[in-house]
Parts: C-alpha cells; structure tokens; sequence
C-alpha cells in the first residue's frame, strides 16, 4: 500500500489578511503619526477644532504643504532639495522688487520669478547629476547662495532688507483673489491656498500611481542603474523633479 504524503501549502502564495497588506502600505506610518498629533492638540487646544482655529492651522499647513507635494516627489525619486525654503523667500522678493521698485506689470514679475526658480532648479539638477555630489550638499550650498542674495540684493536695490508697498501694485488685488483671498466654509473662513494644496496633491498622486513618469520617479528612487538600463531618461526625470520642487517656492 502506499501512503500519499499530505499536501503542504506554499507560503510564497498565501494570500495576506487585509490588516496586514494595510499596514505594509508606506503612507500608513505617515497617517497614523498625524492622527496621533491631531488627536492631542483636540484635547490639549479648546480652539483647535473651534472655526478660527480650524481656518488658522489649516492655512499653515497648505503654506507647508504645497512644498511639500514637490518635495516629496524628490525624495521619492532619490534627491532632496534644501533650498526650497530659501526659494519661497527669492521669488517672493523678486516680484517685490520687480513691482514696487521698477513698476513691472505684476503677472509678467510672477512668470518672471517662475523662470528663475526653474532656472535654478535645472541647475541644481545638473551639478548634482554632473559631479555626483548628494544633492544634500549641493542644494545646502545653494540654500547659503539665495539667503545672501537675497539680503544683499534686496538691500542694495531698496535700502531695505524688506519690501514695502505691495498693496498698492496695480493688479495686486487681481492677484490677491487667485492666491491670498478667502472664503466662509462650514463657519470657517478658509483661505484659498488650501485649494490649491488639495489640488495640487490630487494632481501629484495621480501623476505619481497612475503615470508613466510616476513609475519612473519610482524606478529612478528605487533603483537607479537598474533604470537606466531599461531606458529610464534618468537626467531628463530628476531634472524635473528638481525644477518642480523650485517652481513650488
């Protein structure tokens, strides 16, 4: 007689509990962590959940989180951009400058000041892909680079270190209702720049998981030879990302 041997599952196809599978996910670390600090400031903070308080924490957050979105993005695709923060503060005084002090039409300042920013992004880019320094240490050298810029520049064209008299631009309050104005929601008076972070999120995850440049940020932060050697535009892809992350100052 012969005795068949019992059958033995292979745990290479076991299928997962959905528990599981959920916390294996990256971003879950992510939500849990901002549950946790949401969770304290309700209890710790009377206001945090009152409307002012609400419209005042989320306006905060947008400001932070546009950059983010960009920044992110970088990191994904393996680089980090630390001048991002001295960005936001170069072509803010750009415009400032370009408006208050040599009477340019606004919205050409702003494009002007876009170019830039993605000027220095492509050239961030091409150091860092040129010499193969960490783009730590080049983006920290040109964190340094815009913060003396800025004062000095600023204070040679203004006297000043500081702009004054944007209120009175022609075309600023135009301006204003696209990118500073606000609206009542749910007895919250919520700015406009928490619309444009939505949305500019919405737009970043769907070009991230449903793209084919989203799987290349992937394969290029992943695996980078291994993505050349399958054709990946490697330059061309952290080149954007680069910009991206500059423009979004």
């Amino acid at each position: 007689m012969i005795l068949a041997a019992p059958a033995r599952s292979d745990e290479r196809v076991r299928v997962a509990n959905r528990a599981v599978k959920l916390l294996r996910r990256p971003e879950i670390g992510a939500a849990v962590a901002a549950l946790a600090i949401f969770t304290f400031f309700s209890l710790m903070a009377p206001v945090f959940l009152t409307p002012a308080g609400v419209s005042t924490w989320l306006y905060s957050a947008s400001l932070f989180g546009i950059m983010a979105v960009a920044v992110a993005l970088l990191m994904i695709g393996g680089e980090f951009d630390l001048s991002a923060g001295a960005m936001t503060g170069t072509t803010g005084l750009i415009v400032g400058v370009m408006t208050t002090q040599w009477g340019l039409n606004i919205w050409l300042s702003m494009l002007i000041a876009l170019a830039a920013a993605l000027l220095i992004g492509a050239g961030n880019a091409f150091v860092v892909m040129r010499t193969g320094l960490p783009s730590f240490i080049v983006t920290l050298a040109t964190f340094f680079i815009l913060q003396g810029a800025n004062l000095a520049v600023t204070k040679l064209i203004t006297g000043s270190v500081a702009i004054q008299g944007m209120g009175a631009v022609l075309g600023f309050d135009v301006v204003k209702v696209y990118f500073g104005s606000s609206f009542p929601f749910l007895g919250a008076d919520i700015k406009i720049a928490v619309v444009w972070w939505i949305a500019l999120t919405a737009l970043a995850t769907w070009v991230l998981l449903r793209t084919r440049g989203g799987n290349w940020i992937f394969a290029v932060g992943g695996q980078l030879s291994s993505a050349r050697q399958l054709g990946v535009p490697v330059v061309k892809v952290k080149t954007g990302l680069f910009m991206t992350t500059a423009g979004a100052g």
